[in-house]
């Protein structure tokens, strides 16, 4: 025979809650009478339970070693039974078949119910933690909004037998009233917010407020808040403290912006002097870079009557020389005597700078009247090969074959210095390479030397 066969006693309990607004309410089966605990209690076999979505059923048996919870959650609509009380089934004996009541308190938790409590600050002071002298006074408006979610926590934290929603609300009421009292007081200093800026930042107090309320009362009460809204901060803008502190804190400010104003001046004439100067600097660059590129221009333009000039001072030169070699007696004999050789040659390389001037003189003259050939602004481009020169060990260079040939004019380059160029395998001697062979086979042999009767000497067999 199973526990809750046999006979039902009496007439059989519904056990449900048609409160329309509770957040605790507890059950008493029907003809009990309010304080008669054996009575009140006793719930007979067979009643059916019926616990509506978002609520929970918490049956509380009393035993000699305290007490035991039963709950049932929502939505549930049985009749009790051994295979849905599991805490039942192990507590009644088999001494309770056949209708016998057993004892139990039986509470519904309304899971969905959101209570809202409004709740007032009385005017506290308030300081600015610049200015501890200055207290200013101030009160805080709003309303909280909590639900029970965790109902084993709940229960564990009040006695649901003297459970009083009233006292239970004032008990939040006053939690409440001390965590803002205790925030809004510590946001200057926590926060940087100062104390006469307080009612333009209800937003970033309330999310303050909202953040630490919610951990203390899950903690403390076993409840969820679902919002904190703070309606107002009053600040008492009579009062001596609030005066005195905004005249403290309205001349920091005047003259925080007049030193940022000056600040922002400086920068801005540092920056105006900075640009000119970068302009300036930028001008005369371009003014000089503009006279240099002018300048090339007009070199290149004039390379033909450059290069003339230079050939006169040349030419000049050379005859200055000759001029000397006359007046040092040159032309003599070693005794005394006319040297006719040297004569000779002095008035061959004279004859032939005097031709060498004349005819360019003679050019320039000529075209004087005539439109003369644009000059390319830039040298042709080099063509041929270009040969490294070693000198005292260290390659120079590369060079063409026509500064090659100035080299080989002005000595620099024989037969035996060493040349390399792309493509050879080692350096090799001047005289050895074809290109410049043609160019080294160019320089006039030496200069004889002469006899004591100015002749040539006579070769002999």
């Amino acid at each position: 025979m199973g526990l809750f066969s046999g006979k039902n006693g009496g007439f059989m309990d519904q056990i449900r809650c048609d409160e329309p607004s509770y957040l605790i309410w507890k059950w008493h089966p029907t003809g009990s009478e309010s304080g008669n605990n054996t009575r009140e209690n006793a719930i007979r076999w067979g009643s059916s339970l019926r616990v509506r979505e978002g609520s929970v059923a918490v049956f509380v048996y009393s035993q000699n070693d305290g007490t035991l919870q039963e709950y049932i959650e929502g939505p549930f609509d049985e009749v009790i039974a051994t295979n849905n009380f599991p805490v039942l089934a192990s507590i009644v004996g088999l001494a309770y078949q056949g209708g016998t009541p057993f004892q139990a308190e039986i509470y519904f938790i309304n899971l969905a119910q959101i209570i809202q409590i409004k709740f007032a600050v009385p005017y506290f002071d308030v300081y600015d933690p610049r200015f501890l002298d200055y207290g200013v006074p101030t009160a805080v408006r709003g309303t909280i909004s909590f639900k029970i979610t965790d109902y084993r926590e709940f229960v564990s934290l009040h006695r649901l037998e003297t459970f009083s929603v009233e006292d239970f609300q004032n008990q939040i009421k006053d939690a409440v009233i001390r965590y803002v009292k205790g925030v809004v007081s510590n946001v200057p200093e926590e926060n940087g917010i100062p104390v006469v800026q307080l009612e333009r930042k209800i937003e970033q107090i309330n999310e303050i407020v909202e953040a630490k309320i919610k951990n203390r009362l899950q903690e403390e009460f076993g409840v969820t808040v679902s919002s904190v809204d703070i309606s107002a901060i009053d600040v008492d803008k009579e009062s001596e403290g609030y005066q005195q502190l905004k005249a403290v804190t309205q001349d920091i400010t005047t003259a925080q912006i007049q030193a940022t104003s000056e600040i922002g001046i400086k920068e801005m004439r540092d920056s105006q002097k900075l640009g000119i100067l970068e302009r300036a600097g930028k001008a005369f660059v371009d003014i000089k870079e503009g006279a240099y590129a002018r300048h090339k221009q007009t070199q290149s333009a004039n390379f033909a009557a450059y290069q003339t000039e230079a050939q006169e001072h040349v030419g000049v030169a050379g005859a200055e020389g000759l001029g000397k070699m006359g007046s040092g007696g040159a032309g003599n004999l070693g005794g005394g005597g006319f040297n006719p050789a040297a004569m000779m040659a002095g008035m061959a390389v004279g004859g032939a700078i005097g031709q060498n001037i004349a005819g360019k003189v003679s050019n320039m003259m000529g075209g004087a009247g005539q439109q003369q050939p644009q000059q390319p602004t830039t040298p042709p481009p080099i063509t041929g090969a270009l040969y490294n020169v070693a000198v005292n060990g260290q390659p120079t260079g590369p060079f063409d074959i026509a500064t090659l040939s100035k080299m080989v004019s002005s000595g620099e380059l024989v037969r035996e210095s060493l040349v390399w160029t792309s493509g050879m395998a080692e350096w090799q001697k001047a005289g050895d390479v074809g290109d410049l062979a043609s160019i080294l086979g160019q320089v006039p042999p030496p200069i004889p030397k002469i006899n004591g009767d100015g002749m040539p000497p006579i070769p002999t067999e």
